[in-house]
């Protein structure tokens, strides 16, 4: 144990035991822990607050990702369906086309229309 000079020790009954008038007592000075001191670190909130602020911007943008996707889906369906309505419209337009068509009054006039006539009587090649 180390002696100071003028030390006296002190009683927690008695704290002016020697009858000399003590010092007034100097302010406390706040003690901080020393990894807080070393590194300069502050307690603030700040870092929470940026922390939040940068989660909820994540979950707002992956929200209105979200809505984006299913617009985009909805917009195709509906595309889709009216590309179907108008290939089934086509389909009925070619059959009744094929049904009209595929007759031989109509093939027939179609040929004399092309300038195509009726084939004369088969010429028969003897065979040597």
């Amino acid at each position: 144990m180390a002696v100071y000079q003028g030390a006296r020790p002190r009683s927690a009954l008695l704290p002016n035991r020697s009858g000399v008038a003590s010092a007034p007592a100097l302010p406390r000075r706040k003690v901080r822990s020393a990894g807080a001191t070393r590194a300069r670190r502050r307690n603030d909130r700040g870092a929470f607050v940026l922390g939040g602020i940068v989660l909820a911007f994540l979950l707002a943008f992956f929200s209105l990702a979200q809505t984006m996707a299913v617009s985009a889906t909805s917009y195709d369906l509906l595309r889709l369906g009216a590309e179907e309505n108008r290939l089934e419209a086509q389909e009925l337009g070619l059959r009744s086309e094929l049904n009209r068509l595929g007759r031989e009054p109509a093939i027939r006039k179609l040929a004399i229309d092309a300038g195509l006539g009726q084939l004369g009587q088969p010429v028969i090649v003897p065979a040597r």
